[in-house]
Parts: C-alpha cells; sequence; structure tokens
C-alpha cells in the first residue's frame, strides 16, 4: 500500500499562500499610488532622450541595474531578516540611508507617500504586529522598509520577495513609458519582457551587496528628476 500524502499539503497550501502574498504586493493595484510616478522617465521624455521604444527599454534596463539593485533592492534584501529578527535599530538605520539618499524632493515625496500609504494598508490586513507598524510609522517610513516589513510577513525567503518588489516596479514603470513616450501595449509587453530577464541578476547583485557598497549615485536621473519639478505639462508625480 502506497504511503498516505496528506503531510504534504500543509507546505503546499503555505508556499501558495506566501505566493500569492508576494503577487498581491507586486500587484499594480495595491493602493501606495505607485502608477502615478514615473521616476524621472517623464523629464527624460521631455528633454528628447527617450523616444523609442528601444531607448525607453534600455533606459529602465539601466535603472534596475545601476540603481534599483544598488539602492531599494539591497535595503529590502536587508530589511527583510531585520524586521523578521525584530532588529529595529537595523531598521531604522536602512530607512534614514534611503530618505538621506533621495536626491531630489520629488524621489523623496515618493519613497514617504507610497510608504505611509502602504503602512496604512497594513493596519487594515492581518500579518505584521501591532508594534511593528508603530515602529515603522515613527520612522517617517520609506517605501523599501515598508515592503520589506510586509512582505518579513510571508514565509516567502528574500529572493523571492525581491523578485516581486522588482517586478511590480516594472509593471509600473512599463506603463509610465507607454503613456509618456507614448507606446502601444504590445510594446509595452515588449519592454516588461526584458525587464524581466534583466531582473534575476539585478535580485542577486542586491542580494550580495555589503553596507559599503549601496549606493544612489545616478546624476542624470537626479538633474531630470529635478527639471520635472518645474516642468511645465505633465502626467506623472515624478
Amino acid at each position: 500500500m502506497d504511503a498516505p500524502t496528506t503531510p504534504a499539503a500543509p507546505v503546499e497550501q503555505l508556499a501558495a499562500s506566501s505566493l500569492l502574498q508576494l503577487i498581491w504586493l507586486a500587484s499594480p493595484a495595491l493602493p501606495v499610488g505607485g502608477f502615478s510616478y514615473s521616476e524621472g522617465l517623464e523629464a527624460a521624455v521631455e528633454c528628447g532622450e527617450v523616444t523609442t521604444e528601444s531607448q525607453a527599454a534600455s533606459w529602465l534596463s539601466d535603472q534596475l541595474q545601476l540603481a534599483l539593485a544598488r539602492g531599494d533592492l539591497a535595503v529590502i534584501a536587508q530589511a527583510i531578516p531585520a524586521w523578521r529578527e525584530g532588529k529595529l535599530a537595523r531598521i531604522a538605520s536602512l530607512n534614514a540611508w534611503v530618505l538621506q539618499t533621495r536626491e531630489t524632493s520629488e524621489l523623496r515625496a515618493q519613497t514617504e507617500q507610497m510608504g505611509r500609504s502602504l503602512l496604512e494598508w497594513l493596519r487594515n490586513h492581518e500579518g505584521a504586529s501591532a508594534a511593528h507598524i508603530d515602529a515603522c510609522a515613527a520612522l517617517q517610513p520609506t517605501y523599501p522598509v515598508a515592503f520589506a516589513l510586509a512582505a518579513s510577513q510571508t514565509a516567502a525567503g528574500v529572493r523571492d520577495c525581491l523578485l516581486a518588489y522588482a517586478f511590480g516596479w516594472a509593471e509600473n514603470m512599463m506603463q509610465a513609458a507607454i503613456k509618456s513616450v507614448p507606446l502601444g501595449q504590445s510594446a509595452g509587453q515588449r519592454i516588461l519582457a526584458r525587464l524581466s530577464r534583466d531582473i534575476p541578476p539585478a535580485v542577486e547583485e542586491a542580494l550580495h551587496l555589503p553596507d559599503g557598497e549601496r549606493q544612489a549615485f545616478s546624476p542624470m536621473l537626479a538633474i531630470l528628476s529635478a527639471r520635472h519639478e518645474t516642468q511645465y505639462s505633465r502626467l506623472f508625480r515624478s
């Protein structure tokens, strides 16, 4: 007689639950306002730096590898275990780093607004403890740190959490490219396909990046973001 297989079911259910939680956190439908930001892309379109599908794909791929992987993703990779282990001093240090390295008022306003919104979402959902939510709220939370808190409540590994965050970012940025260049839906899907290929190596870099090698030095992006603050006509808040 074959051995019963029922003991494996709880493990499968746990994996499915974690996967669905990550899909939820990465969804553009999450009410944190990510759709309203282009992170400087709209300014790049305005000044003629990005005018085609190929240029948009290259711009976003560079941003993923040169900025996101070395900044936000690296912060999240450290913040998830810190939340799980209750290391609040470490969380505060990571949050302060994000705030200090946002190079324009628009980029800082974005991470603060999305962080607050995600924290409010967490208050209305099971998972994070009230103590951790209050500790996060006291920090003037940034989006990467708030996302790390939400992701830490799942049973997913840190790598999977980073993949979810990066894909959510890619979807939002692809939509920004479609609206601002503008491009068609098929072009948007090709851009998303390229970013999907670029995300795994970016995540691997973030996972192994020590504190001393995190960086947010993106001078052209900062210049474009600053220009966007006074841009005459715009669709996005950054």
